[in-house]
Protein backbone atom coordinates (compact mmCIF):
# COMPACT_ATOMS: atom_id res chain seq x y z
CA UNK A 1 0.00 0.00 0.00
CA UNK A 2 1.37 3.41 -1.02
CA UNK A 3 1.43 6.01 1.73
CA UNK A 4 0.62 9.65 1.12
CA UNK A 5 3.77 11.75 1.56
CA UNK A 6 2.66 13.12 4.93
CA UNK A 7 2.36 9.59 6.32
CA UNK A 8 6.03 8.80 5.73
CA UNK A 9 8.14 8.34 8.85
CA UNK A 10 9.30 11.40 10.72
CA UNK A 11 12.99 11.70 11.50
CA UNK A 12 13.85 10.28 14.93
CA UNK A 13 15.41 12.58 17.50
CA UNK A 14 19.14 12.10 18.08
CA UNK A 15 19.13 10.61 21.56
CA UNK A 16 22.92 10.46 21.78
CA UNK A 17 23.21 14.22 21.13
CA UNK A 18 20.51 14.76 23.72
CA UNK A 19 22.42 12.66 26.28
CA UNK A 20 25.60 14.61 25.58
CA UNK A 21 23.73 17.87 26.05
CA UNK A 22 22.26 16.64 29.34
CA UNK A 23 25.74 15.65 30.51
CA UNK A 24 27.02 19.12 29.65
CA UNK A 25 24.16 20.75 31.56
CA UNK A 26 25.21 18.77 34.62
CA UNK A 27 28.71 20.24 34.43
CA UNK A 28 27.83 23.93 33.98
CA UNK A 29 28.58 26.36 36.81
CA UNK A 30 25.12 26.42 38.36
CA UNK A 31 23.00 24.16 40.52
CA UNK A 32 21.25 21.46 38.53
CA UNK A 33 17.91 22.67 37.22
CA UNK A 34 18.50 26.27 38.29
CA UNK A 35 17.82 27.58 34.78
CA UNK A 36 14.52 25.73 34.68
CA UNK A 37 12.98 25.22 31.26
CA UNK A 38 15.89 26.92 29.53
CA UNK A 39 17.89 23.78 30.30
CA UNK A 40 15.32 21.42 28.80
CA UNK A 41 14.91 23.68 25.77
CA UNK A 42 18.61 23.39 25.03
CA UNK A 43 18.69 19.63 25.43
CA UNK A 44 15.50 19.20 23.37
CA UNK A 45 17.00 21.29 20.57
CA UNK A 46 20.17 19.19 20.80
CA UNK A 47 18.13 16.07 20.08
CA UNK A 48 16.36 17.79 17.19
CA UNK A 49 19.52 19.20 15.60
CA UNK A 50 21.74 16.22 16.23
CA UNK A 51 24.41 18.16 18.09
CA UNK A 52 25.25 18.66 21.75
CA UNK A 53 25.72 22.38 20.95
CA UNK A 54 22.42 23.50 19.35
CA UNK A 55 21.79 26.97 17.89
CA UNK A 56 18.79 28.87 16.51
CA UNK A 57 20.47 31.80 14.81
CA UNK A 58 19.27 31.15 11.25
CA UNK A 59 15.49 31.55 11.18
CA UNK A 60 12.82 31.03 8.54
CA UNK A 61 9.37 32.57 8.90
CA UNK A 62 6.69 31.67 6.35
CA UNK A 63 3.32 33.44 6.38
CA UNK A 64 0.54 31.57 4.55
CA UNK A 65 -2.57 33.50 3.53
CA UNK A 66 -6.02 32.41 2.36
CA UNK A 67 -9.62 33.50 2.59
CA UNK A 68 -12.62 31.60 3.96
CA UNK A 69 -16.08 31.17 2.49
CA UNK A 70 -17.64 30.88 5.94
CA UNK A 71 -17.20 34.66 6.31
CA UNK A 72 -20.51 34.85 4.40
CA UNK A 73 -22.13 33.83 7.69
CA UNK A 74 -21.06 37.02 9.47
CA UNK A 75 -18.39 35.47 11.71
CA UNK A 76 -15.74 38.19 11.40
CA UNK A 77 -15.50 41.83 12.42
CA UNK A 78 -13.32 42.58 9.35
CA UNK A 79 -14.02 42.39 5.57
CA UNK A 80 -12.19 39.85 3.45
CA UNK A 81 -10.37 42.57 1.53
CA UNK A 82 -8.09 42.83 4.57
CA UNK A 83 -6.38 39.52 3.72
CA UNK A 84 -5.01 40.84 0.45
CA UNK A 85 -4.22 44.24 1.93
CA UNK A 86 -2.16 42.57 4.65
CA UNK A 87 -0.14 40.66 2.05
CA UNK A 88 1.14 44.00 0.79
CA UNK A 89 1.78 45.13 4.37
CA UNK A 90 3.85 42.01 5.06
CA UNK A 91 6.20 42.51 2.14
CA UNK A 92 6.40 46.29 2.58
CA UNK A 93 7.59 45.73 6.15
CA UNK A 94 4.69 47.27 8.04
CA UNK A 95 3.14 44.23 9.73
CA UNK A 96 4.05 43.03 13.21
CA UNK A 97 5.74 39.90 11.93
CA UNK A 98 7.70 41.98 9.42
CA UNK A 99 9.07 44.13 12.22
CA UNK A 100 9.94 41.07 14.29
CA UNK A 101 11.59 39.32 11.35
CA UNK A 102 13.83 42.35 10.82
CA UNK A 103 14.72 42.42 14.50
CA UNK A 104 15.62 38.73 14.42
CA UNK A 105 17.37 38.93 11.03
CA UNK A 106 15.01 36.16 9.90
CA UNK A 107 14.06 35.25 6.36
CA UNK A 108 10.39 36.11 5.77
CA UNK A 109 8.45 34.59 2.90
CA UNK A 110 4.78 35.25 2.10
CA UNK A 111 2.61 32.70 0.29
CA UNK A 112 -0.83 33.66 -1.06
CA UNK A 113 -2.88 30.52 -1.49
CA UNK A 114 -6.08 32.24 -2.60
CA UNK A 115 -7.86 35.46 -1.65
CA UNK A 116 -11.50 36.47 -2.09
CA UNK A 117 -10.63 39.87 -3.59
CA UNK A 118 -8.52 39.53 -6.76
CA UNK A 119 -4.99 40.88 -6.40
CA UNK A 120 -2.47 42.34 -8.75
CA UNK A 121 0.65 40.16 -8.28
CA UNK A 122 2.76 41.60 -5.50
CA UNK A 123 6.56 41.62 -5.49
CA UNK A 124 8.03 39.04 -3.11
CA UNK A 125 4.70 37.23 -2.65
CA UNK A 126 4.26 33.68 -3.96
CA UNK A 127 0.77 33.63 -5.50
CA UNK A 128 -0.54 30.06 -5.84
CA UNK A 129 -4.15 30.97 -6.75
CA UNK A 130 -5.94 27.88 -5.45
CA UNK A 131 -9.23 29.77 -5.70
CA UNK A 132 -10.96 32.84 -4.26
CA UNK A 133 -10.76 31.39 -0.77
CA UNK A 134 -12.46 28.23 0.43
CA UNK A 135 -16.13 27.37 0.04
CA UNK A 136 -18.59 28.14 2.85
CA UNK A 137 -18.36 24.98 4.95
CA UNK A 138 -21.85 25.49 6.32
CA UNK A 139 -23.12 24.45 2.87
CA UNK A 140 -20.29 22.49 1.25
CA UNK A 141 -16.83 21.14 1.95
CA UNK A 142 -14.29 23.92 2.28
CA UNK A 143 -11.81 22.54 -0.26
CA UNK A 144 -11.65 20.00 -3.01
CA UNK A 145 -9.28 17.11 -2.48
CA UNK A 146 -6.96 18.56 -5.13
CA UNK A 147 -6.91 21.98 -3.44
CA UNK A 148 -6.13 20.39 -0.08
CA UNK A 149 -3.23 18.39 -1.54
CA UNK A 150 -1.75 21.47 -3.23
CA UNK A 151 -2.03 23.46 0.01
CA UNK A 152 -0.29 20.70 1.98
CA UNK A 153 2.43 20.63 -0.67
CA UNK A 154 2.82 24.42 -0.44
CA UNK A 155 3.86 23.95 3.17
CA UNK A 156 6.26 21.16 2.22
CA UNK A 157 7.80 23.35 -0.50
CA UNK A 158 8.33 26.18 2.01
CA UNK A 159 10.26 23.79 4.26
CA UNK A 160 12.44 22.71 1.33
CA UNK A 161 13.36 26.36 0.74
CA UNK A 162 14.07 26.81 4.45
CA UNK A 163 16.36 23.78 4.49
CA UNK A 164 18.19 25.00 1.40
CA UNK A 165 18.76 28.34 3.16
CA UNK A 166 20.30 26.57 6.17
CA UNK A 167 17.47 27.39 8.58
CA UNK A 168 17.86 26.08 12.13
CA UNK A 169 14.28 26.88 13.17
CA UNK A 170 11.00 27.13 11.23
CA UNK A 171 8.10 29.41 12.15
CA UNK A 172 4.78 29.31 10.31
CA UNK A 173 2.39 32.24 10.38
CA UNK A 174 -1.05 32.78 8.91
CA UNK A 175 -3.36 35.47 7.59
CA UNK A 176 -6.97 34.94 6.60
CA UNK A 177 -10.16 36.69 7.65
CA UNK A 178 -12.42 34.00 9.13
CA UNK A 179 -9.63 31.57 9.97
CA UNK A 180 -10.36 31.46 13.70
CA UNK A 181 -13.78 30.02 12.75
CA UNK A 182 -12.14 27.37 10.58
CA UNK A 183 -9.56 26.57 13.26
CA UNK A 184 -12.30 26.24 15.87
CA UNK A 185 -14.34 23.93 13.66
CA UNK A 186 -11.31 21.75 12.96
CA UNK A 187 -10.38 21.49 16.61
CA UNK A 188 -13.96 20.67 17.59
CA UNK A 189 -14.02 17.87 15.03
CA UNK A 190 -10.63 16.43 15.98
CA UNK A 191 -11.19 16.71 19.74
CA UNK A 192 -14.89 15.78 19.65
CA UNK A 193 -15.94 18.95 21.47
CA UNK A 194 -18.91 21.28 20.96
CA UNK A 195 -18.36 24.70 19.43
CA UNK A 196 -18.97 26.55 22.68
CA UNK A 197 -15.82 24.95 24.12
CA UNK A 198 -13.51 26.43 21.50
CA UNK A 199 -15.09 29.39 19.75
CA UNK A 200 -13.86 32.82 20.81
CA UNK A 201 -13.96 36.44 19.65
CA UNK A 202 -11.26 36.10 16.99
CA UNK A 203 -10.68 39.57 15.56
CA UNK A 204 -12.95 41.19 18.14
CA UNK A 205 -16.52 39.85 18.15
CA UNK A 206 -18.76 40.76 21.07
CA UNK A 207 -20.62 38.14 23.14
CA UNK A 208 -23.51 38.00 20.68
CA UNK A 209 -21.09 37.57 17.80
CA UNK A 210 -19.30 34.73 19.58
CA UNK A 211 -22.63 32.93 20.16
CA UNK A 212 -23.49 33.29 16.48
CA UNK A 213 -20.05 32.06 15.44
CA UNK A 214 -20.45 28.99 17.69
CA UNK A 215 -23.84 28.26 16.12
CA UNK A 216 -22.26 28.44 12.66
CA UNK A 217 -19.55 25.98 13.68
CA UNK A 218 -22.12 23.61 15.20
CA UNK A 219 -24.08 23.66 11.93
CA UNK A 220 -20.93 22.72 10.03
CA UNK A 221 -20.13 19.90 12.43
CA UNK A 222 -23.60 18.45 11.89
CA UNK A 223 -23.38 18.78 8.09
CA UNK A 224 -20.01 17.03 7.84
CA UNK A 225 -20.37 14.76 10.88
CA UNK A 226 -20.22 11.39 9.14
CA UNK A 227 -16.84 12.26 7.58
CA UNK A 228 -15.07 13.69 10.61
CA UNK A 229 -13.44 10.50 11.90
CA UNK A 230 -10.73 10.99 9.24
CA UNK A 231 -8.34 13.91 9.92
CA UNK A 232 -7.73 14.55 6.22
CA UNK A 233 -11.48 14.81 5.66
CA UNK A 234 -11.71 17.18 8.63
CA UNK A 235 -9.09 19.37 7.00
CA UNK A 236 -10.61 19.54 3.54
CA UNK A 237 -14.17 19.94 4.83
CA UNK A 238 -13.57 22.45 7.64
CA UNK A 239 -10.10 23.90 7.15
CA UNK A 240 -8.54 26.67 5.14
CA UNK A 241 -5.86 26.81 2.49
CA UNK A 242 -3.42 28.43 4.92
CA UNK A 243 -4.20 25.94 7.69
CA UNK A 244 -3.54 23.04 5.33
CA UNK A 245 -0.26 24.65 4.25
CA UNK A 246 0.82 25.06 7.86
CA UNK A 247 -0.01 21.41 8.59
CA UNK A 248 2.01 20.39 5.52
CA UNK A 249 4.94 22.50 6.67
CA UNK A 250 4.94 20.99 10.16
CA UNK A 251 4.83 17.48 8.73
CA UNK A 252 7.66 18.20 6.31
CA UNK A 253 9.77 19.74 9.09
CA UNK A 254 9.37 16.58 11.15
CA UNK A 255 10.29 14.38 8.19
CA UNK A 256 13.31 16.51 7.26
CA UNK A 257 14.51 17.19 10.81
CA UNK A 258 13.87 20.92 11.15
CA UNK A 259 12.63 22.18 14.55
CA UNK A 260 9.35 24.10 14.55
CA UNK A 261 8.22 26.89 16.84
CA UNK A 262 4.41 26.93 16.69
CA UNK A 263 2.55 30.24 16.93
CA UNK A 264 -0.95 30.83 18.33
CA UNK A 265 -4.47 29.45 18.03
CA UNK A 266 -4.66 28.99 14.26
CA UNK A 267 -1.17 27.50 14.01
CA UNK A 268 -1.84 25.22 16.97
CA UNK A 269 -4.99 23.94 15.23
CA UNK A 270 -2.82 23.21 12.19
CA UNK A 271 -0.35 21.42 14.47
CA UNK A 272 -3.23 19.34 15.83
CA UNK A 273 -4.16 18.38 12.27
CA UNK A 274 -0.54 17.48 11.52
CA UNK A 275 -0.19 15.25 14.58
CA UNK A 276 -3.46 13.50 13.73
CA UNK A 277 -2.19 12.84 10.19
CA UNK A 278 1.19 11.63 11.46
CA UNK A 279 1.71 11.36 15.24
CA UNK A 280 5.50 11.30 14.88
CA UNK A 281 5.34 14.96 13.93
CA UNK A 282 4.76 15.95 17.56
CA UNK A 283 8.41 15.41 18.58
CA UNK A 284 9.47 18.30 16.33
CA UNK A 285 7.06 20.92 17.65
CA UNK A 286 7.90 23.55 20.26
CA UNK A 287 5.11 25.89 21.34
CA UNK A 288 5.69 29.60 21.70
CA UNK A 289 2.77 31.00 23.66
CA UNK A 290 -0.69 30.53 25.11
CA UNK A 291 -2.94 33.02 23.34
CA UNK A 292 -6.05 34.89 24.43
CA UNK A 293 -8.43 32.84 22.27
CA UNK A 294 -10.26 30.54 24.75
CA UNK A 295 -9.90 27.41 22.63
CA UNK A 296 -6.14 27.69 22.45
CA UNK A 297 -5.61 26.21 25.91
CA UNK A 298 -7.69 23.15 25.00
CA UNK A 299 -5.64 22.51 21.87
CA UNK A 300 -2.39 22.92 23.78
CA UNK A 301 -3.62 20.49 26.43
CA UNK A 302 -4.54 17.96 23.74
CA UNK A 303 -1.04 18.28 22.30
CA UNK A 304 0.54 18.04 25.79
CA UNK A 305 2.25 21.32 24.98
CA UNK A 306 3.84 23.65 27.50
CA UNK A 307 4.12 27.08 25.83
CA UNK A 308 6.94 29.47 26.61
CA UNK A 309 4.98 32.71 26.98
CA UNK A 310 1.57 33.91 28.11
CA UNK A 311 1.11 37.52 27.04
CA UNK A 312 -2.55 37.65 26.00
CA UNK A 313 -1.62 37.64 22.30
CA UNK A 314 -4.16 37.03 19.54
CA UNK A 315 -2.62 38.59 16.45
CA UNK A 316 -1.34 35.55 14.58
CA UNK A 317 1.02 36.06 11.60
CA UNK A 318 3.69 34.07 13.46
CA UNK A 319 4.22 37.08 15.73
CA UNK A 320 3.97 35.21 19.03
CA UNK A 321 6.48 32.61 17.88
CA UNK A 322 8.87 35.34 16.72
CA UNK A 323 8.62 36.99 20.13
CA UNK A 324 9.66 33.71 21.79
CA UNK A 325 12.75 33.17 19.64
CA UNK A 326 15.12 35.12 21.95
CA UNK A 327 14.31 32.67 24.75
CA UNK A 328 15.46 29.79 22.55
CA UNK A 329 18.55 31.72 21.54
CA UNK A 330 19.43 32.50 25.15
CA UNK A 331 18.83 28.87 26.14
CA UNK A 332 21.34 27.79 23.50
CA UNK A 333 23.90 30.44 24.36
CA UNK A 334 23.77 29.65 28.07
CA UNK A 335 24.14 25.97 27.26
CA UNK A 336 27.02 26.52 24.84
CA UNK A 337 28.95 29.38 26.42
CA UNK A 338 28.75 28.90 30.18
CA UNK A 339 31.86 27.44 31.70
CA UNK A 340 31.89 24.01 33.27
CA UNK A 341 33.02 23.61 36.87
CA UNK A 342 36.36 22.23 35.62
CA UNK A 343 36.92 25.04 33.12
CA UNK A 344 36.17 27.74 35.68
CA UNK A 345 38.07 26.03 38.50
CA UNK A 346 34.92 26.20 40.63
CA UNK A 347 34.29 23.51 43.20
CA UNK A 348 31.53 21.18 42.08
CA UNK A 349 28.86 19.86 44.42
CA UNK A 350 29.66 16.57 46.16
CA UNK A 351 28.95 13.48 44.08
Amino acid sequence: MNLSWWEAACRPLDLEAQREALARQDQLTKPRGSLGRLESLATTLAGMQGTARPAVDTLWIAVFAGDHGVVEEGVSAYPQAVTGQMLRNFVEGGAAVSVLARQLDAALEVIDLGTAVPLVPLPNVRHLNLGPGTQNFVHDQAMTYAQCLIALEAGRDSVRRAREAGAQLYIGGEMGIGNSTAASALACALLDLPARALVGPGTGLDASGVRHKAAVVDCALVLHGEHLADPLQCLLRLGGFEIAALAGAYLACAQQGLPVLVDGFICSAAALVATCLNPGCRDWLLFSHRGAEPGHALILDALQAEPLLELGLRLGEGSGAALAVPLLQMACRLHNEMATFAEAAVADRPA
